[in-house]
């Protein structure tokens, strides 16, 4: 039994928000029946997305529908409002929310009143004030952007097949992932796998016609899986004929020209930006404190650091990693931890409640894997280490026993099991970016999304 009515504000619906918010619906079950407490769940997107997926949903070995967990269908006992949290008065436990009518209303955010607040709004790409990227660029942390530039990508093979300039061909088969990170180094590969099979089914393209480059400002890539699988990723990666490029940084990309910092310049219509992340702004937007890097201090138990009453996990927490050997070490912002978090979160939160003693989150990092491409990738975990087809298939099972409900889980292995009978798909759905610009074209309008010298579809 909780001591008095509590109603508790979740801010983010996505690993965190989405894991958290589950768990407290099925710990206070009896509660939320008895209307003892209620749960809100304020998120920009009606789906949580899991990010491990998206590198196969882009290159279409997943659907991008079965990348995503709908969020009203899953937390079918909390109230969910699709909306942004914009600034958050703990002080007066209260939060103010910009929701898709509030435009059209004029009465500007809605304000919610809490009694306990779980802030997991996740975090957001870290970019750099370089030329041209805001223009020209794309990330790599929603379903949209990936099932985008899948799009993106098979559009420039057909401009490359049927243009006759070779400048055209040249920067529309130029590619530049900048980040060798997991996003980074996992989109490269899936991608120009895919791009290697579909061009197969073009009369005058071949591989070995496209420029694959990856960017990294340090001297190594994949961090996450030590320093040794680390060298063999690169050692594989040029091994397929991509250009690696450590200790370089992309200083520009202004007019369509990636200028990196070696003086090396590619004319190229493909910039995919996943050098890191940073936190949610909405964190600078509220009264509860922060560190150094604009993220929330906790305690071990995932409280917010002197401030009653307040939660938080995920990449938006700095949660002291009580494992390390080293005094001061942080858990790392990674899903891992996410979603571990999540629970430990959940349970402290109703152990509150109800006056029971809360449970410290002590977990180490059990390793890490990363898939390269159709069966390939490597694996480091709990010391040991793996490569090729069974680091592939270590980090597809792994995954799959991590997507959320049984549902997902089938619908997936159903998908991985079908692409293994029949080939890949390798159709371009570009007008999906503008779906009213053939109407627009029809009715004798100009379709104001796409600039005149850009093809429909095309970023």
């Amino acid at each position: 039994m909780v001591k008095e009515r509590a109603r508790i504000l979740v801010v983010g619906g996505g690993y965190v928000g989405m894991y958290t918010a589950l768990r407290l619906q099925q710990k206070l079950k009896r509660e939320l029946a008895r209307g003892e407490a209620e749960i809100t769940v304020v998120t920009p997107d009606p789906y949580m997305t899991y990010q491990p997926f998206l590198p196969e949903a882009a290159a279409g070995a997943i659907s991008p529908r079965h990348v995503v967990v709908p969020l009203r269908r899953v937390l079918d006992r909390c109230h969910v409002i699709i909306g942004e949290a914009t600034g958050i008065d703990h002080a007066k436990r209260t939060a103010t929310v910009s929701t898709l009518a509030t435009d059209e209303e004029g009465t500007g955010g809605r304000r919610i009143a809490y009694d306990e607040l779980v802030l997991a709004p996740g975090s957001v790409s870290r970019t750099l004030p370089i030329p041209g990227l805001a223009e020209h660029a794309i990330g790599f942390k929603t379903v949209e952007e990936a099932i985008g530039l899948r799009n993106h990508v098979l559009e420039q093979m057909d401009i490359a097949s049927s243009t006759r300039d070779p400048e055209i061909r040249d920067a529309a088969l130029t590619f530049v992932f900048v980040g060798g990170g997991y996003a980074g180094v996992e989109a490269l590969g899936e991608l120009e796998d895919m791009a290697r099979y579909a061009a197969r089914y073009y009369h005058n393209l071949r591989p070995e016609d496209m420029r694959w480059i990856l960017v990294e400002a340090s001297g190594r890539i994949l961090p996450e899986v030590g320093e040794e699988m680390g060298r063999y990723t690169v050692t594989e990666l040029r091994r397929r004929n991509i250009d690696v490029r450590l200790e370089t940084r992309l200083e520009s990309c202004a007019d369509r020209v990636a200028l990196l910092s070696d003086g090396s310049r590619f004319p190229t219509r493909t910039v995919v930006w996943t050098a890191g992340v940073k936190p949610h702004p909405v964190l600078a937007a509220t009264d509860l404190p922060l560190n150094g890097r604009g993220r929330l201090k906790c305690t071990a138990e995932l409280a917010v650091d002197g401030a009653a009453h307040a939660w938080a996990a995920g990449d938006a927490a700095a949660v002291p990693d009580v494992t390390a050997r080293e005094a001061g070490r942080e858990c790392a912002p990674n899903a891992q931890h996410a979603l571990r978090q999540s629970r430990v979160l959940a349970d402290n939160l109703v152990h509150s409640l109800r006056g029971e003693r809360l449970e410290t989150y002590a977990r180490k990092h059990a390793g890490s894997v990363a898939s390269l491409g159709l069966h390939k990738g490597v694996a480091q975990v709990y010391g040991r280490k793996l490569k090729g087809f069974p680091a592939w298939f270590m980090h597809r099972t792994y995954h799959l026993s991590r997507v959320p409900t049984f549902n997902r889980k089938a619908r997936v292995a159903a998908e991985w099991t079908l692409a293994g009978l029949f080939k890949r798909e390798i159709v371009s759905l570009g007008s999906l970016e503008h779906p009213r610009a053939e109407f627009e074209l029809a009715a004798g309008g100009k379709p104001s999304q796409d600039p005149p010298d850009t093809p429909k579809g095309s970023s």
